[in-house]
């Protein structure tokens, strides 16, 4: 027979294996996250202040001050973030996740997810590509201008193309993309290639579609011809281009559904269940099914990995971001054996990605009906992390991971894995006896 916790668990990783998220709609951060404020900058990870936060975050910080037009420079940022004149919260407290240093500030726009199944709404902010990036910690002029076409091109075009197209299945999405060689955390190429088909029909369609954006006259040209102007494509041809060339396009979105399913698990009295796991760059935190709101924190582990040339171990940051909200929910790190190329992003051999999510089983309490690996003869995913099974078993969840650099404003400087600290496992454990 079964135990009141089994039982509890079974209920948890049914509710969060039927959630249905469905990427609808795109808004502006304090119109939409309930209780979001004009003063509150959320970030990635468990509760942390300003005095604790690492370089990336307060990087990303004082990038957002600056957007905000609430500091003119990093200075005049930093000052106000150590008054206390803006509020730090956690995404996962508004039911929100960000990549990284995860910050969405008030003005920001969002995806909305809905879940179809339990109902309710989570959020993400919108991917800003490679190179120099606000969720690195990086802020120059590059950083702010790239967000602020996020916000005033590519936000109005993706929200009247969701309309039109009615939203995107995301947990569909997912589950092709793994018969496809991604595992939806680190390797996004198949996940952001299905994204694109399922949007780029309805983006062709929307009214920046069909209009032509001119620029200023160019100076080279003005005294040969004083009405020629130069023409620039069509906004929805701008949001196109950038998604091709952007293979974590579809990650913000495919985070924000992954925290939909794990909001479903959430609640469940007697569940040894895992539903949050969050990193700062400072701390690792997990929340549990039925210990509600409660964090449990160690110091965060550094990545182990691969690093870009002209960058070492000593340079990287400790592990960060709400992307490991995928691991939560049986895909990243516990579906590497869908992805095995990926090993040539974070080091290793093709074998160690099997091995990889074969361990995960060891920890986990049901095989995923939604999302299965076609080299282990289409077994589920391993889901639903019991913190029993990790801290009797001695194996810790398995994470794969960008890495940021230690000092702001410089950006990714590798990839690898990471695992979390036992710690919390222990803690969240103990908590539980009680």
């Amino acid at each position: 027979m079964m135990s009141k916790i089994d039982q509890a668990n079974q209920e948890a990783v049914q509710r969060m294996m039927q959630s249905r998220p469905v990427l609808v709609d795109i808004g502006r951060a304090k119109d939409v996250i309930p209780g979001m404020k004009e003063n509150l900058f959320l970030h990635a990870g468990p509760p942390i202040t300003w005095e604790r936060m690492s370089g990336p975050l307060k990087g990303a910080i004082i990038g957002g001050l600056i957007y905000e037009r609430m500091a003119k420079n990093a200075g005049e940022a930093e000052a106000a973030a150590a008054a206390g004149r803006v509020e730090f919260a956690p995404c996962h407290h508004y039911n929100a996740v960000g990549p990284m240093a995860g910050v969405i500030t008030p003005s920001q726009a969002v995806f909305m997810i809905e879940d179809k199944q339990w109902g309710g709404f989570t959020y993400s902010n919108m991917n800003e590509g490679y190179g120099k990036v606000l969720r690195y910690g990086a802020y120059d002029d590059e950083v702010l201008r790239r967000l602020r076409w996020l916000d005033e091109v590519y936000a109005p075009v993706v929200k009247e193309a969701l309309l039109l197209s009615g939203g995107i299945d995301i947990k569909t999405i997912i589950a092709q993309a793994l018969h496809m060689g991604d595992d939806g955390h680190n390797r996004n190429r198949a996940t952001t290639s299905l994204f694109i088909r399922a949007i780029a029909s309805a983006i062709v369609e929307t009214e920046y579609g069909k209009k032509r954006v001119y620029d200023t006259p160019r100076p080279d040209l003005t005294n040969i011809c004083p009405f020629f102007k130069e023409t620039r494509p069509a906004a929805a041809a701008e949001v196109l281009a950038f998604m091709h060339g952007n293979d974590l396009t579809a990650l913000n979105a495919i985070m924000a559904s992954c925290k939909s399913m794990a909001l479903a698990a959430h609640g469940i009295e007697h569940s040894t269940l895992v539903t949050t796991m969050a990193r700062n760059g400072t701390d690792f935190g997990i929340r549990v099914s039925s210990t509600g709101e409660k964090w449990f924190t160690a110091p965060a582990n550094v990545p182990d990995g691969l690093y870009f040339s002209g960058f070492k171990s000593s340079d990287a940051n400790r592990d960060i971001g709400d992307s490991v909200i995928t691991e939560t929910v049986g895909i990243g790190g516990f579906a590497m054996a869908a992805a095995p190329a990926i090993v040539s992003f974070i080091g290793g051999k093709p074998a160690a990605a099997f091995e990889a999510t074969q361990e995960m089983y060891e920890i986990t309490v049901a095989e995923n009906t939604n999302f299965n690996i076609p080299a282990l003869d289409f077994r589920g995913t391993p889901t639903g992390i019991d913190v029993r099974k990790v801290v009797e078993k001695g194996i810790l969840p398995r994470i794969n991971t960008g890495i940021a650099h230690r000092e702001p404003g410089i950006g990714q400087v590798g990839a690898g894995i990471v695992l979390p600290p036992m710690e919390c496992f222990i803690e969240a454990l103990k908590e539980l006896a009680r």
